[in-house]
């Protein structure tokens, strides 16, 4: 079901974004070479008591941290670990949502740990232009596979591939509600976007092929492949004139 938010919801989901890029912008600050990624977590968990809010993840189908924290080929859903230790040249994704008075926000970065290669950067940052261009085509009545066109004309014009079977999300009463955003054009969602539709839009780019498998632990994904991926996730509203993020860091809000 889609939910459309009212004024006293998105005034929530304003806060509930807002202190999710707080904690965002901590998260990505003291990810560096040494820490491990059950520090993040420990940190993540720390800030959302300052803020008086709750993780959206912890507990969610059993998933047994506050945040996830995938590492190079990893797509999305790893689990933080204190073995779990950052070097330079890897490709953190840090996946975080938080409730604020019962509305959930949900963003994620890809962070550079120190030097990477000079492809890690490029696919971090076609991975965040990607989001981008399909934040452009938030518009009232604009069909919901533009977005993924958006992404998919971005990503595989760079010779990227484009995880398929994850997509994007409406958010906010709960963690996942529809509609359903595939990250790669669908002719048959033609279903236009409303005023007071919340999203979340989340490209996941890999270097090599779009495929993916599960790893053991039932969470963590990884490229079929084992090649690098990166992610870039912000929670967005649909106005009656341009589209509104939710979840800006306070070192990206313009």
């Amino acid at each position: 079901m889609i939910y459309i938010k009212n004024a006293d919801e998105l005034k929530k989901m304003r806060t509930s974004g807002e202190i999710l890029g707080e904690i965002l912008q901590m998260l990505v600050e003291q990810s560096k070479e040494g820490i491990s990624t059950f520090q993040l977590n420990t940190i993540a968990e720390e800030m959302m008591r300052r803020h008086k809010v709750t993780a959206s993840f912890k507990g969610y189908h059993g998933y047994p941290a506050s945040i996830c924290t995938s590492i190079n080929e990893e797509i999305v859903h790893g689990i933080p670990h204190p073995d779990r230790i950052l070097k330079a040249g890897d490709l953190l994704k840090l996946d975080i949502g938080v409730v604020f008075k019962g509305m959930h926000s949900d963003a994620g970065r890809t962070v550079c740990i120190g030097e990477v290669t000079p492809f890690a950067a490029r696919l971090e940052e076609i991975t965040r232009q990607s989001f981008f261009q399909a934040f452009k085509k938030v518009r009232k009545g604009v069909f919901l596979n533009e977005i993924g066109r958006a992404v998919q004309t971005c990503a595989e014009s760079a010779g990227l591939g484009v995880v398929r079977e994850l997509v994007g999300h409406g958010v906010g009463r709960y963690l996942h509600e529809d509609p359903q955003i595939p990250n790669y054009y669908r002719p048959e969602l033609t279903m236009p976007l409303k005023e007071g539709m919340t999203l979340a839009i989340e490209p996941m780019l890999n270097e090599g092929t779009w495929k993916m498998k599960t790893l053991s632990d039932g969470w963590t994904i990884i490229t079929a492949d084992r090649k690098l991926s990166a992610y870039y996730e912000n929670t967005v509203v649909v106005t009656d004139g341009d589209p509104m993020i939710l979840t800006y860091m306070p070192s990206e809000k313009r």
